[in-house]
């Protein structure tokens, strides 16, 4: 939880994005339809780059803390803390991205199930 107080807006935005192929997915678990897996595949490339922009900006305020903080360039725990904490995003959004698969899974499992139980 510490992550989450010290992420920037951008950060924890780029993690929210995550959430809605998540949110979709649930969606689409329970009520499998083409349009909606569809939305799911768009989201899920949403969700890629929100979570790789939000780690880049990590980096990217990581090293102006460097250049303004820092006298000589030194690796210190508070450099590896805040390296560590750009991984925030990416870990979130793959995941998000992770458990939304799975939903995706089991609501073409249950598709497939039903287009079998009509047919018979």
């Amino acid at each position: 939880m510490q992550i989450l107080s010290n992420a920037s807006i951008m950060a924890l935005a780029s993690m929210f994005v995550g959430v809605l192929p998540l949110a979709m997915a649930i969606v689409y678990a329970i009520s499998p339809s083409e349009q909606r897996l569809a939305l799911i595949r768009t989201l899920s490339l949403a969700t890629i780059f929100a979570a790789i922009n939000g780690t880049i900006l990590g980096f990217i305020n990581e090293l102006l803390f460097l250049d303004r903080k820092m006298p000589e360039p030194a690796f210190t725990r508070v450099v590896a803390v805040g390296l560590a904490e750009s991984f925030g995003p990416i870990f979130f959004g793959f995941g998000c991205l992770t458990i939304t698969w799975l939903c995706v899974t089991l609501g073409m499992w249950r598709l497939g199930r039903a287009s079998t139980s009509s047919s018979l």
